[in-house]
């Protein structure tokens, strides 16, 4: 018989550490894939963590915006950065009441808020005349006069409905929307208030003339310009088909560019600045994973730069006229294309956000697939483009005979693929609209 020996210290140790660079990969891999995956405010809480334990990481705070260097949501409201319109940008949607989403959610909240019937009724008009950007579409004094209310009643209903979350709906303009967002976070002061009463000296970059009214200096105008560049100017198309919440900076930035054209960049005050630099208090192998982090960033920023300037070069006609432009797009389509797997686009698309003249949208959910006739020459939209054309048939129905689902059918169907009943009550149970027996409201 063969007798076993005890196995020596070579032998003994070879299993031991095949496992632990096994653990060291796959601890390597999750991080990676973790990088990839998040989005910017995730990944600098995670790149702070690690500064804090590894001291060959260095952060540098990202660069503050220079003053001027509004967002592309800014264009629309802000007279000389874009066509000077109401909250929007675009005839279409200033044409449109609010979307159901948005609608849903304000009527909830006037439900548990109002127990009058008449101040309920006053609640219920001033919701009907909010416009998709979160903004009152008609003034209270006309509202008043409508209803048969004083214009103390309606004021005093207006006060308690601009307290509905996120901050900024219900207001009568821009300078009230900021207002109220600067109130909530405590902010709002005399500074503030002279600023939002001359936004048009801030848009024009006239800072010495805005900084004599302020009796401040350039730099503090600054520091307010950076605050208030971070607030919503349209909160209500974070209610939209892929509208984000503006608690972060975006990810990415998408501008118009001369001869219809869009450029794509990073957004460089999102995220900090990551170095790699030798300290005499850490070892050699966190030395190494210093390096191999810093390698992770610039992998994750590239790959979100290509991913997103594939798919918003796809999503041209959404960028220029809204959700309802959105074309069909899969991520095998992107993968494809870029040569990545559908998993990495899954990943790296998950909690990015685009700055848009629209709003702030999701990225991961400008894909949507194909309805209609997908191997002949009939007409066919991205699923999204129906909810959107959906949304805004809903929003602008008769109140007190509002369309059936078959309606809605045909209606859809009229200017594009043949769309079933059953199609719409599951994308109106997506989006959260009521049957209309249950949308109807009486004169």
């Amino acid at each position: 018989m063969s007798q076993h020996r005890p196995l020596g210290p070579r032998q003994s140790q070879s299993p031991t550490q095949t496992q632990s660079q096994r653990l060291s990969l796959n601890g390597g891999l999750i991080t990676s894939l973790g990088v990839l995956r998040a989005d910017a405010g995730g990944l600098t809480r995670f790149l702070e963590e690690e500064a804090a334990r590894n001291p060959h990481l260095r952060l540098e705070p990202p660069p503050a915006p220079a003053l001027g260097e509004w967002l592309p949501r800014w264009a629309s409201v802000l007279p000389g950065l874009g066509d000077g319109g109401r909250a929007g940008g675009t005839a279409v949607e200033h044409a449109a009441a609010a979307g159901p989403s948005l609608m849903v959610h304000v009527i909830s909240a006037i439900e548990s808020m109002f127990r009058l019937p008449h101040d309920r009724q006053i609640a219920l008009r001033l919701a009907e005349s909010l416009e998709p950007s979160g903004w009152l579409g008609q003034s209270p004094a006309q509202i008043a006069q409508e209803i048969g209310a004083t214009l103390a009643e309606v004021e005093q209903v207006l006060t308690r409905l601009q307290h509905i979350e996120p901050a900024g709906l219900f207001a009568r303009n821009l300078s009230d929307c900021l207002a109220l967002q600067l109130t909530e976070a405590g902010l709002m002061d005399a500074g503030f208030a002279v600023i939002l009463e001359n936004l048009d000296l801030l848009a024009r970059g006239d800072l010495a003339r805005l900084a004599r009214m302020c009796r401040q200096t350039e730099a503090e105008l600054a520091q307010r310009f950076r605050v208030i560049r971070g607030l919503n100017p349209k909160p209500g198309t974070q209610f939209a088909a892929f509208g984000a919440d503006m608690q972060r900076e975006p990810d990415l930035v998408a501008r118009p560019e001369g001869g219809g054209g869009w450029s794509v960049a990073l957004n460089h005050s999102a995220l900090p600045s990551l170095q790699v630099v030798k300290s005499a208090t850490g070892s050699a192998a966190a030395l190494r994973a210093a390096r191999a982090l810093g390698r992770m960033v610039e992998a994750r920023n590239a790959t979100l730069l290509r991913v997103g300037r594939e798919v918003l070069q796809h999503q041209q006609a959404a960028l220029a006229t809204g959700a309802g432009g959105l074309a069909p797009l899969t991520m095998a389509e992107v993968a494809a294309r870029l040569n990545l797997s559908e998993s990495t686009i899954s990943r790296v698309v998950a909690g990015a956000s685009v700055d848009t003249p629209f709003g702030t949208w999701w990225l991961r959910r400008l894909f949507s697939g194909r309805i209609g006739d997908k191997d002949g020459d009939g007409p066919t939209a991205s699923a999204a483009a129906l909810r959107d054309r959906l949304t805004r048939l809903i929003a602008g129905e008769d109140r007190s005979a509002p369309l059936s689902d078959a309606s809605l059918a045909v209606a859809l169907s009229a200017s594009g693929p043949a769309i079933a009943r059953r199609t719409v009550a599951k994308y109106r149970e997506m989006l959260d609209i009521a049957p209309a027996h249950r949308r109807k409201r009486r004169p």
